[in-house]
């Protein structure tokens, strides 16, 4: 079953979620809304989508970044984002427990703010503890375009949009960004655009 993803400007989209106990993350609903929102997320394409972005305002984030996601990046480009497919997995009530200094910068989009992208600076590595689809603590440590999709989730669940945190420059629609800034690098973007 596909969800509805809610936009920019829906209350839901503002609020912090709340956590999730373990018997509800064990409960059939829960386990639904997981299977409902992987598949929404597949069908949009996205490679997170996180629970009020479905109007649902509970501590739940799906994540799955695909090899196919993938064909269109050059080997330079998966390398400079150090993206890697990540499998499907369910991160529940997460917290940020470390993250590095160092930012990376690159364009990034959400299925909330649909047809638009930005550059958004996030920390290179992180630690991230959450519980997983079956009530399972897990601690993961996440660098790269992986770091990148759990903030972005994270922040989702904190009230947080993509927008809070751009480099309000570089604000651009999806066809804008093809157009104009695909295969330039972030450094001469931010250059020419001041």
């Amino acid at each position: 079953m596909r969800l509805k993803i809610v936009q920019a400007g829906e209350p839901v989209l503002r609020q912090k979620a709340r956590a999730l106990s373990r018997e509800e993350i064990l409960s059939a609903e829960t386990q639904a809304l997981i299977e409902h929102m992987r598949d929404t997320m597949r069908d949009a394409p996205g490679v997170g989508l996180a629970a009020p972005q479905v109007g649902v305002a509970v501590q739940l984030a799906v994540i799955e970044d695909r090899a196919e996601y993938q064909a269109k990046a050059t080997p330079a480009q998966l390398a400079e984002r150090q993206r890697e497919p990540v499998d499907f997995h369910a991160v529940i009530n997460p917290r940020i427990t470390s993250a590095d200094e160092a930012k990376l910068e690159f364009f990034e989009g959400c299925l909330s703010v649909e047809g638009y992208s930005a550059i958004v600076a996030r920390a290179q590595t992180i630690r991230v503890e959450f519980l997983n689809e079956r009530a399972e603590a897990v601690r993961v440590e996440a660098s790269g375009w992986y770091a990148r999709i759990l903030q972005h989730e994270i922040d989702h669940l904190n009230g947080i949009l993509y927008v809070d945190r751009m480099l309000a420059r570089s604000f651009s629609t999806v066809p804008n960004l093809e157009r104009h800034w695909k295969d330039v690098a972030i450094r001469e973007v931010k250059s020419r655009l001041g």
